[in-house]
């Protein structure tokens, strides 16, 4: 950490917070493109983002987006070893898209650099 920039520090930063605070979004846009069982979604989190999310922490979660019915489950048969997959609902990709317009909104209007200049400012 030592020779680390303060932006790289900041968004180091900011991947860890959006882990802690959006797991739910993560692991839908995760399971967006193909079904994935927890232990990927753990070494997919690890590698995006840099932290290494607990088996307390995400299968809790896991649980609550099958309860929401913004995921399904289904156990399946791989290489001898029975693995629970996790696939998106019509409902959770309602989510995810609700949730990616609100950050288009956010980050279009704010951003430094689309800041259009005004006689205001």
């Amino acid at each position: 950490m030592e020779n680390q920039t303060v932006g790289e520090v900041f968004e180091t930063e900011i991947k860890r917070r959006f882990v802690k605070d959006f797991l739910d979004l993560l692991i839908l846009q995760l399971v967006l493109t193909q079904p994935i069982w927890g232990y990927n979604i753990i070494k997919k989190t690890e590698a995006k983002y840099g932290v290494k999310l607990r088996h307390g922490a995400l299968y809790p979660m896991l649980n609550s987006l099958e309860a929401r019915g913004l995921v399904t489950s289904k156990k399946e048969l791989e290489k001898g070893r029975v693995r629970k997959t996790y696939k998106i609902t019509p409902e959770g990709k309602k989510i995810l898209q609700t949730y990616y317009n609100f950050l288009k909104e956010q980050t279009g209007k704010g951003c430094i650099n689309n800041k259009k200049s005004t006689k205001e400012e």
